[in-house]
């Protein structure tokens, strides 16, 4: 029933395909919305209202614009309501993946690859890049920097499947926080209503993503990241999150093939860690990477490179003693990582956890919330 109201307020919109379901899956591609859950946008409404003719006095003209306005309002909020309750669900659907399968790291890697490939210097939707659900794409697939991401997508495709009117843009941010906030982080304050694009030929070239083992790799860390309009503290709190998750070298070409924090698993054994617990969020990090004190567990260059470079050093050590100041600045570098050269449509933005909007002035309140660069 969600589905159906949501289909009589959205606008028409093009459809997206995936190519990468029957290739990966062996089944009919899912279809995916592009009108991302949310209701025609409000000045179109208005529009309308203000072309039909009038026989009233200016007066009653006024007072009975005023009262469709109000109840156009509480339709698009009504409609915000079941796309955040859609978005609760898919939630807890991810939550129980995550219990099975202990898949938080690629999860968290599927959302920032998505989101990584931003370019603020380029304004035009989608050839800028950023967290427009192309990833979902073989192409794009296919880049070196996502290699094993195939998985990932694998894993969240039945829940696409399921909640068909979310779309992959946010099906991938929304599981990337979901993974970080149950492996023990903060809660990310997220945004959504981000629209897919459509076609693979949208994909962004290859190369926009980090390097684990550049030549100067806190040059390239700045490269890469400001040109996402990110800075020296979001380079490296957002770092932090190798807290989670191992590297494996028939992937990537650096780590172990296997350590005594991974040979076990949970889930396929192998690859090498950044920290010993690495399934949960915290600061170890940030502590393993200042004292490099044991062998079984990775440190990249480009993690190196945060206790090396002085302006880096500075953000490391705090995160190293400070849990709670890694975490707040955490949520709020990894909430504008995911809005990074997304289009959200129509701009009346929500979020799953807010109260529902009642009138005009909450409605316009959302439309008009800043969240980071290159969104629109």
């Amino acid at each position: 029933m969600a589905a159906q109201r949501l289909a009589a307020l959205h606008a028409a919109a093009p459809s997206a395909f995936s190519s990468t379901s029957s290739a990966s899956h062996g089944r009919p591609a899912a279809r995916s919305s592009t009108t991302a859950l949310l209701p025609v946008a409000l000045p179109r409404a208005a529009a309308t209202l203000r072309a039909a003719p009038s026989r009233l006095l200016p007066q009653e003209a006024k007072a009975a614009g005023s009262g469709r306005s109000v109840r156009c309002m509480a339709s698009a909020s009504a409609a915000v309501a079941s796309g955040a309750a859609e978005l609760k669900a898919a939630r807890e659907d991810i939550r129980e993946l995550l219990k099975t399968t202990h898949c938080h790291p690629i999860l968290v890697r599927l959302g920032w690859h998505d989101s990584g490939t931003y370019d603020k210097n380029i304004k035009e939707w989608p050839q800028r890049g950023g967290a427009n659900g192309s990833l979902r794409f073989d192409v794009e697939l296919k880049h070196g920097a996502n290699a094993g991401l195939v998985n990932a997508l694998k894993l969240v495709q039945p829940i696409k499947d399921k909640y068909p009117n979310i779309s992959y843009a946010d099906l991938f941010q929304l599981a990337s926080a979901t993974a970080i906030e149950e492996a023990g982080g903060p809660k990310i304050p997220m945004t959504y209503g981000r629209i897919d694009v459509t076609g693979p030929e949208q994909c962004p070239p290859e190369g926009k993503l980090p390097d684990a083992g550049p030549s100067a790799p806190a040059d390239h860390l700045r490269k890469v990241f400001y040109r996402m309009g990110l800075d020296d503290k979001e380079i490296v709190v957002l770092s932090g999150a190798h807290t989670l998750g191992r590297s494996r070298p028939e992937r990537s070409g650096w780590g172990k093939p296997e350590t005594k924090y991974t040979k076990n698993g949970p889930g396929a054994p192998g690859g090498q860690s950044w920290t010993a617990e690495w399934l949960k969020f915290d600061n170890s990090y940030f502590k393993e990477i200042k004292e490099k004190r044991d062998q079984d567990l990775l440190v990249l260059p480009t993690d190196a490179a945060l206790f090396e470079d002085p302006t880096f050093k500075v953000y490391a050590e705090k995160y190293a003693e400070d849990q709670e100041a890694f975490f707040k600045d955490y949520a709020g570098a990894h909430a504008k990582l995911s809005n990074l050269g997304a289009k959200f449509n129509p701009p009346e933005l929500y979020q799953p956890d807010a109260p529902p909007t009642t009138g005009a002035a909450d409605l316009q309140t959302a439309a008009h919330t800043p969240q980071g660069p290159g969104h629109e």
